[in-house]
């Protein structure tokens, strides 16, 4: 199999820790693909996902899997199904609407970023700007009054949450999520001592 990701990616990062912790990160073969708004990867358009978005699973057959959530619950189902994804029950629906919580809060930063770095400064928006950020900042919230989230086994909701303070440190680091969100602070400490966690971080 081979992934197209970028180190900076929250989402490739996301299948990456997901590929380490059920054992199958040697099965993959990691290929850098630059999917930046603005910039028209054809190629990529073409050949792996029209929407240009990071990363994509290329099966060994050729046929091709897209979105982080989706090649998790295929690598899962591969590892035997039931490790990071509830196979069945009230359990699979409330985890994947968590899930698709980070994951939105993601697209909010993600998006945030996106306006100051690629705008022209002249044509930015920030009240759009700001009700991105809030949407990112409520999540945080949301995870910080349920801490039973954060210390049940591991699964896609707490991989979700810890790539998006990952990507809050690497992009947004004065926003002082730590001292806002302690228990998050102190999910984030236990995380990092897992190899999965700390190998991916992005680079500075």
């Amino acid at each position: 199999m081979k992934l197209t990701f970028s180190p900076s990616s929250p989402f490739a990062r996301k299948v990456r820790i997901a590929a380490i912790e059920l054992g199958l990160i040697d099965k993959i073969e990691f290929v850098p693909t630059t999917a930046t708004p603005g910039t028209y990867n054809e190629d990529y358009s073409q050949k792996i996902n029209p929407l240009r978005k990071l990363p994509a699973l290329i099966l060994d057959d050729g046929s091709t899997i897209v979105d982080s959530y989706v090649i998790v619950e295929y690598l899962d189902e591969l590892a035997g199904g039931g490790k990071l994804i509830p196979a069945s029950g009230a359990k699979k629906w409330q985890v994947k609407t968590d899930h698709c919580i980070t994951q939105g809060m993601l697209d909010a930063m993600l998006l945030c970023r996106y306006e100051k770095m690629l705008r022209p400064e002249q044509f930015r928006w920030q009240t759009w700007i700001d009700d991105q950020w809030d949407r990112a900042w409520h999540g945080f919230q949301r995870f910080e009054a349920h801490p039973d989230v954060l210390t049940r086994p591991l699964d896609i909701v707490q991989i979700g949450i810890i790539c998006a303070l990952g990507y809050a440190d690497f992009r947004f680091a004065d926003c002082g999520w730590r001292k806002a969100f302690p228990k998050l602070a102190a999910f984030n400490e236990k995380m990092m001592q897992r190899d999965s966690v700390k190998i991916s971080v992005p680079p500075i």
